[in-house]
C-alpha cells in the first residue's frame, strides 16, 4: 500500500441531479455509490488512507456502513475539500468526486506514476469536435476536458485553497497560486454523474438489489388532560391528549421508528432527541416529513406501511380514512399502501384502564431503481 491519501468528495446536495435519491446514495447491489467507489479504490491497494467527506445529515448513517475516515463537508466542494485536507498527513493527496464513479485502476496508476513531476497531475480528454468560444472558432488541440481524480502536493494544495475565490478543481487553484500543473491522458469511461441522463453512460455499475427491507416501530404515551390529541396527524375530538415532549402523536412516532428500522437508520431518539428544545411541542407530521426525506435521499422508496393502534379509548374508526390520506400524502405514496388498524386490550393493562395508547407500526422499503429512470 502506497504512502498516499485519497479524498473522496461526497458531501454534495445533488441539486442538479433532479432525482428522488441523492446520487451518492444510489444503490449498486446493496452498496451505496459512495461505498462502491471507495471499496474499488481499496482493492487497488494504492492508498494508505481514504477520507470521505459527507453532508452533516448523512455522516452518522455513513458510519454505519464502513470504517473509512469521515469528515463533515461544507456548502461548497472547495470548503469540503479544505475540511478533508486537515486530516491528510501524506506529502501527496489524490482527490476525486464520488460522482466520478467508474475510475479504472489503470487510470489511477497512470496518474500516480507521475507523482512529483508537478504540483498537480491532471487527467484530461482531447476534444474531437469543433470548438467555438465567443463566436470565434478556436484550435481544438489547445482545448482539454479536465477530469478527476487529480494528484496534488498536499502543502501546495492547502495553501492554494486559502482564498475566497472558488475553483471547480484542484489544478485551477494551484495554477492561480503559482504552482505547476502536468497533464496526463484521462479515460473516456470515467464519466461524472451530474444529471440523471449521465447514468446511461456508466456501464461499470451493477443494478440495485431487489430485496425488501422491513422495520417495526412501537411507542406508548400516557394521557394528559392539558393537551390536544393527534393520531396519524389527525386531531381527535376528545378533551385530552398525550403527555410527551412533542405533540405526542404516538402513531407517527411508531411509524417513524418502523421506517428508520427498515432503512437501518437507528431510531427516533437518535434523530429527534427529547432533550432538545428544538422538538418541544413540535407537530409530529414535521418529524415524519423529515424522516421521509431522509428515506428517499438515502436511496430507498416506501413500499407500504401498516399501523395498529391499541386503545380502549378513544374510538378511532371514523378517523381511519382521514388518517390514511394524511399519512400517504407525507409518505408520497397512494393511500392504498397505508393501512390503519384499531384494537383494544380487552380492558387489560394501562391501555385497558384508559390511561394511554400503544401503537405498533410496520414499514417495508425497497431500493430506488435508478436503472429505470
Amino acid at each position: 500500500m502506497g504512502d498516499l491519501t485519497l479524498v473522496l468528495l461526497a458531501a454534495g446536495s445533488s441539486s442538479r441531479f433532479e432525482c428522488s435519491s441523492k446520487k451518492q446514495w444510489l444503490r449498486i447491489g446493496h452498496r451505496p455509490l459512495w461505498q462502491e467507489v471507495a471499496k474499488k479504490c481499496v482493492e487497488t491497494k494504492l492508498f494508505s488512507k481514504i477520507i470521505i467527506t459527507s453532508a452533516k445529515e448523512d455522516i452518522m448513517f455513513m458510519k454505519n456502513y464502513d470504517l473509512f475516515t469521515f469528515v463533515q463537508g461544507s456548502t461548497t466542494r472547495q470548503k469540503s475539500l479544505q475540511n478533508a485536507l486537515k486530516k491528510v498527513e501524506t506529502d501527496f493527496v489524490l482527490v476525486s468526486d464520488i460522482a466520478r464513479a467508474c475510475i479504472s485502476e489503470k487510470l489511477l496508476k497512470n496518474i500516480i506514476s507521475q507523482i512529483g513531476k508537478a504540483d498537480c497531475i491532471v487527467p484530461y480528454l482531447e476534444v474531437s469536435d469543433t470548438v467555438v468560444y465567443e463566436d470565434k472558432t478556436i484550435d481544438r488541440q489547445k482545448v482539454k476536458r479536465v477530469q478527476t481524480p487529480q494528484l496534488s502536493r498536499t502543502s501546495v494544495l492547502k495553501t492554494s485553497l486559502e482564498t475566497d475565490e472558488e475553483f471547480t478543481d484542484e489544478s485551477s487553484a494551484i495554477v492561480a497560486y503559482g504552482g505547476s500543473r502536468e497533464f496526463v491522458l484521462g479515460d473516456s469511461e470515467a464519466n461524472k454523474i451530474t444529471f440523471v441522463k449521465d447514468l446511461n453512460q456508466l456501464s461499470c455499475l451493477a443494478k440495485p438489489s431487489t430485496d425488501t427491507f422491513s422495520g417495526t416501530g412501537f411507542d406508548v404515551h400516557a394521557f394528559d388532560e392539558k393537551t390536544d390529541m393527534y393520531l396519524c396527524g389527525v386531531k381527535i375530538d376528545v378533551d385530552f391528549g398525550f403527555r410527551a415532549h412533542s405533540d405526542g402523536d404516538v402513531a407517527i412516532h411508531a411509524l417513524i421508528d418502523a421506517l428508520l428500522g427498515a432503512a437501518g437508520m437507528g431510531d427516533i431518539g437518535d434523530i429527534f432527541p427529547d432533550s432538545s428544545d428544538e422538538f418541544k411541542d413540535i407537530d409530529s407530521k414535521i418529524l415524519l416529513q423529515r424522516v421521509v426525506k431522509k428515506i428517499y435521499d438515502f436511496g430507498f422508496i416506501i413500499v407500504n406501511v401498516d399501523i395498529t393502534i391499541a386503545a380502549q379509548t378513544p374510538k378511532i374508526s371514523k378517523y381511519k380514512l382521514q388518517m390514511r390520506k394524511t399519512i400517504a400524502k407525507i409518505l408520497k405514496c397512494d393511500s392504498s399502501r397505508v393501512n390503519i388498524k384499531a384494537t383494544t386490550t380487552e380492558k387489560l393493562g394501562f391501555i385497558g384502564r384508559s390511561e394511554g395508547v400503544g401503537v405498533i407500526a410496520n414499514a417495508n422499503l425497497k431500493y430506488f431503481d435508478w436503472t429505470k429512470i
